[in-house]
């Protein structure tokens, strides 16, 4: 498909407004010279890109697009400044940037010149999120070397082309280094799909609803902040919330409630909660996602339950480091984060401390205490260990009347304490382990009741969260971080009697 083929898919008709101003560059090369005016002849294009801007689905969009037959639709100096000045002029205007390349890379007749380009559309592109502008990117079959390697993978969604070769070396150039043929599945869509490299593996003829449904979240306007006390606004009413009832509750029965097969998912909590919500790709314990909530605009990373006849998938290094990229384009985008917690617990393996499982524990806490956009976080179902722990920090956290939260399942704290699973029982009500205890301790603000029929807990944590949300977006950042920072010193409980945390 060609670039122009591929914009008239995606772009509402008769709206694509070129950008592009011819290019005057010379070069002393007779045969790139050659090659420059039989590429031109056969596309009919001047370089091997196009921009400009345009409707899609009637929001006004910039566009980046790469065209293959155009010398592998690589990247020289004069290619690389039409995209800067796009990405500059969709900074500008504050328009939202898709990014359509197709690529064999930087191109080998301009040598460094070319490559060193990559790193000022880069910087065009760092200028464009740092200015809470979205950024998306979809990878068509092949994106390689330096596009790959730079703004082409850099976007807040990083879609692809079903079978799509993506990759930094090139399959060619990797046989005559290395003496050996590269592994044809290695630098496959599907293969960076499943190791949590890509957002989303669409087909064209899907790619216009996905980036309309993606677009209505990400250029939602979030809701207005309130006005001054000298000139009151009314604030609309929240929704219906049943009070908190902590009852205490028995901690195995809890326990053993949270494994229940028809137990409420995160998916079924968020599409019930949401107005619109987008799931991203992911092979995986996690969920990631977009979703209007109560009319916000909020970026989504949940754990999600697997079915009753599946095995329950642990919290991999790689889902923890979705987590720290969802939050980190949320602060860019302005964007609340909404996280939700229902897991066995982070995978035990050597393949997992190869992979750093820990590290990426550690690193999901510190990037959640120091994020600037508000943070909710929704303790569903099972809570064991760093892997419920990592996406915990919050401004607040709602929970379900029989989540819970300790560092092992009662099974595994029993066989440490008592050398068997037998106490796992005992263990689970000596440890504080339930929602009405972790109220106690700092963590759980509200407690949402449960009755017998699942569908209302499904209602009472839809409303709750739309309304924490609402709350949330209100407060002011210092006001909400200041007391963020107090509710984490508080966390655990008082470490003795006397002290006044």
């Amino acid at each position: 498909m060609t670039a122009r083929q591929l914009l008239d898919l995606l772009v509402d008709p008769g709206t694509f407004h070129s950008w592009d101003e011819p290019v005057t560059t010379a070069y002393a090369d007779p045969g790139y010279r050659d090659a420059l005016a039989r590429a031109r002849a056969r596309t009919g294009l001047d370089e091997a890109v196009l921009t400009g801007r345009a409707l899609l689905d009637g929001r006004p969009i910039a566009l980046v697009a790469c065209e293959f037959a155009f010398l592998g639709g690589s990247i020289g100096v004069a290619t690389a400044e039409r995209i800067t000045r796009a990405v500059e002029r969709a900074t500008a205007e504050r328009l939202p940037l898709l990014a359509l390349p197709v690529s064999g890379g930087t191109r080998m007749q301009e040598g460094s010149a070319a490559f060193l380009c990559m790193v000022r559309v880069t910087a065009a592109v760092h200028a464009h999120r740092t200015a809470g502008l979205p950024y998306l990117t979809y990878l068509r079959n092949p994106t390689m070397g330096g596009v790959f390697a730079s703004w082409g993978t850099l976007g807040h969604l990083v879609l692809a082309e079903p079978g799509a070769r993506l990759g930094f070396l090139g399959p060619r150039v990797y046989e005559e280094l290395r003496g050996e043929p590269l592994p044809p599945t290695v630098q496959r869509a599907e293969t960076l799909a499943a190791h949590g490299r890509l957002d989303a593996i669409v087909p064209p003829e899907r790619l216009r609803a996905f980036l309309a449904r993606a677009l209505t979240v990400l250029t939602a306007r979030p809701a207005a902040t309130p006005a001054p006390a000298s000139t009151p606004t009314p604030v609309p009413a929240p929704l219906p919330v049943p009070e908190p009832t902590p009852v205490p509750s028995d901690a195995w029965e809890s326990v053993l409630l949270s494994r229940r097969p028809d137990r409420l998912t995160a998916l079924e909590l968020l599409y019930h909660a949401a107005e619109s919500f987008l799931p991203l790709d992911g092979d995986s314990a996690l969920v990631r996602g977009l979703a209007l909530i109560g009319g916000h605009p909020v970026m989504v990373v949940a754990q999600q339950r697997q079915g009753p006849d599946q095995p329950q998938l642990p919290v991999t290094a790689a889902d923890l480091r979705a987590v720290r990229r969802q939050a980190q384009i949320a602060e860019e985008l302005g964007m609340p984060l909404l996280t939700v917690v229902d897991t066995t617990g982070a995978e035990l393996s050597i393949e997992a401390e190869l992979d750093g499982v820990a590290l990426e524990i550690a690193h999901c806490l510190t990037t959640l205490v120091g994020l600037r956009t508000p943070v909710l976080a929704v303790l569903l179902g099972q809570g064991s260990g760093g892997g419920a722990l990592a996406l915990l920090p919050a401004d607040r956290v709602l929970a379900a009347q029989h989540a819970w939260l300790a560092p092992l399942p009662p099974e595994g704290a029993s066989a440490i304490v008592h050398r068997d699973g037998d106490h796992a029982p005992q263990l689970a009500r000596s440890q504080g382990i339930t929602a009405t205890d972790l109220t106690a301790t700092g963590l759980v603000d509200q407690v949402v009741p449960e009755g017998a029929d699942p569908a209302e807990l499904r209602d009472c944590l839809a409303a709750a969260v739309t309304t924490a949300l609402a709350e949330l977006t209100r407060l002011p950042d210092a006001e909400r971080l200041a007391a963020r920072a107090a509710r984490n010193r508080r966390l655990g409980g008082p470490s003795s009697p006397g002290d006044p945390r």
